[in-house]
């Protein structure tokens, strides 16, 4: 992408409405823009961030065993009514009339719509266990929108649904999407602890949040440091592998975490001193086990392998895709602006001349972009006819993970400065060596 062709808006400075980190980044940097109240436009940078997040949980779910397809965001009131949900969940539903006097509403989650789905297409206990999942967008009315993405009304969520045929598998169920988020905010760049959760009316040990620590985070969080060394990725743990998810959840069950909702001092204790960690975190992803709450309350039965019709268990499994945006930023910047991991980052490369008006620069730059898109790294080349100081601050503020610097004082020497963003190392090296390293 050449800047001068690209539609990338930055702020000079914070709005005044923006109080936390990322909300000011985010603008600062154009990845967003308010429409609304707590409802936001996603420009092309902030975009490119957003589809990379979606396609790394769209990737963890599949190789989980989870199988994609998309709901609408409008419902039916009736779905709601028939679980119970539909005048107990509040304002912050926003309920809507079509032009037909129905009742409808713009869809704050999906347990009723494919539970429904699911009852009216599955009658044999031979098409469990499954498990469903889109990544769609969410409406709830917030009654003070704060806070950007974190907090807005709209936003974009993957959400899965598991149908076992009883508890047990609905834990394998359970185990299994446990795996996989680990799998995805490690594959993000973030360490997101998994942390007991209160799991309301229902009980039993199956409810966890996953926590990114940041200085502005809602929560207090507390956790044994063993988590900053666990491996997910490892070859050996296989989602089938019965025995290896229940050792894995065994391990996390007794590492302690909690967020102060949960926090018990008496486990507490036990940790030793060293391993304490305590700060604040940001919720971005949610998973639970619910029973027989909406399947029973819906009318889903299968007929069992003995004949008699079977009232399936079901998990929930959300992650907040437009969330962890904001949640990213919020543990991964520093003055200058933001500090991308290199999975999610809009670009790899920025490339920035110096001197827009000094021949040669022009064209080392034009020509090392050519290669490195051609090698099919993804650059940004500020090709713009500005002062070199104010490119290299919006590429700072951007967050490229790697800035190639090009000035007349190198060239002569033959030579180019490739800066890494999370380090702020320079290293003068010569065009081909940049090009190797960055295509490698």
């Amino acid at each position: 992408m050449r800047l001068s062709k690209a539609f990338l808006p930055v702020l000079k400075e914070s709005p005044a409405d923006a109080q936390i980190v990322s909300h000011k980044l985010m603008l600062r940097a154009g990845l967003v823009r308010q429409t609304a109240a707590g409802i936001y436009a996603w420009l092309p940078l902030g975009f490119r961030v957003l589809r990379k997040i979606e396609q790394i949980v769209r990737e963890e779910q599949d190789r989980a065993g989870a199988i994609e397809m998309l709901m609408p965001t409008i419902q039916s009131a009736d779905l709601w009514r028939e679980s119970g949900r539909y005048d107990a969940y509040g304002p912050e539903m926003l309920r809507i009339r079509d032009r037909h006097d129905r009742e409808m509403l713009y869809g704050p989650t999906n347990e009723e719509m494919l539970t429904a789905l699911f009852r009216d297409d599955v009658r044999s206990y031979r098409d469990l266990p499954r498990t469903l999942y889109h990544i769609q967008w969410k409406f709830r009315d917030e009654v003070r929108p704060r806070f950007g993405v974190m907090r807005g009304r709209e936003f974009l969520m993957k959400d899965a649904y598991s149908f076992d045929l009883d508890e047990a598998g609905a834990r394998q169920s359970y185990y299994t999407q446990l795996l996989a988020y680990l799998r995805t905010f490690q594959r993000l760049g973030i360490q997101a602890v998994p942390m007991k959760a209160a799991s309301g009316p229902i009980g039993g040990d199956l409810s966890h949040e996953f926590i990114v620590l940041a200085p502005t985070g809602e929560s207090e969080v507390f956790y044994d440091a063993d988590y900053e060394g666990m491996d997910w990725s490892q070859s050996d743990l296989q989602y089938g592998d019965a025995e290896g998810l229940q050792a894995m959840f065994d391990r996390i069950g007794q590492t302690y975490a909690a967020t102060d909702e949960t926090h018990d001092e008496g486990r507490w204790s036990e940790v030793p001193q060293d391993r304490r960690r305590q700060g604040r975190g940001i919720e971005v992803g949610h998973i639970f086990y619910f029973g027989t709450k909406y399947s029973d309350a819906m009318g889903l039965r299968v007929s069992g392998q003995d004949g008699s019709m079977v009232t399936p268990h079901m998990g929930s499994y959300g992650v907040g895709v437009s969330r962890l945006v904001g949640a990213i930023i919020e543990a991964s910047h520093d003055e200058a602006g933001i500090i991308w991991p290199e999975a999610v980052a809009p670009w790899q490369v920025g490339i920035v001349t110096m001197r827009g008006d000094d021949p040669a620069s022009q064209e080392a730059a034009e020509q090392l972009y050519l290669k490195l898109t051609s090698a099919g790294v993804e650059t940004l080349y500020d090709d713009r006819d500005e002062r070199g100081g104010a490119k290299l601050a919006g590429m700072d503020l951007m967050g490229l993970p790697k800035q190639v610097i090009i000035g007349p004082r190198g060239l002569a020497q033959g030579t180019v400065e490739l800066k890494d963003r999370r380090t702020g190392q320079r290293e003068e090296l010569s065009i081909e060596s940049a090009l190797a390293r960055l295509a490698a």
